[in-house]
């Protein structure tokens, strides 16, 4: 039984999984859109919001936590400096989900993660 266990493990072990979402959440916010399976991106979604929550709030201590996370150090200025003043007064739901369709080689679901503007 599975009970109160949350998140996908998107078939990968456990390291592999994290660095894929970290790879994922930063293309997200050095690009503002991303193309991949569906249940990637339900997974992706709210750990990029936390990430802008984090510029959001503009701290030191926030800017650090960011960069623990993010994999490049010029997506979290940027996170800081353009995307997150941005939502300044947006209190959430900074990410919009688009269902693309299946995709023509093996049939997965592919939907379209892009930044809210």
């Amino acid at each position: 039984m599975r009970h109160g266990v949350s998140g996908r493990k998107l078939s990968r072990s456990t390291d592999h999984r994290l660095a894929l979402l970290r790879n994922q959440v930063t293309d997200l916010l050095r690009y503002g859109k991303l193309n991949t399976t569906e249940p990637k991106a339900k997974e992706v979604r709210p750990l990029a919001e936390k990430m802008i929550t984090l510029g959001k709030k503009g701290t030191l201590h926030a800017r650090r936590q960011a960069l623990a996370f993010i994999t490049d150090e010029n997506v979290v200025s940027k996170l800081f400096a353009d995307i997150a003043p941005k939502y300044a007064s947006r209190p959430g739901g900074y990410t919009r989900l688009v269902k693309l369709g299946p995709r023509l080689g093996d049939g997965a679901e592919m939907s379209r993660l892009e930044l809210v503007e």
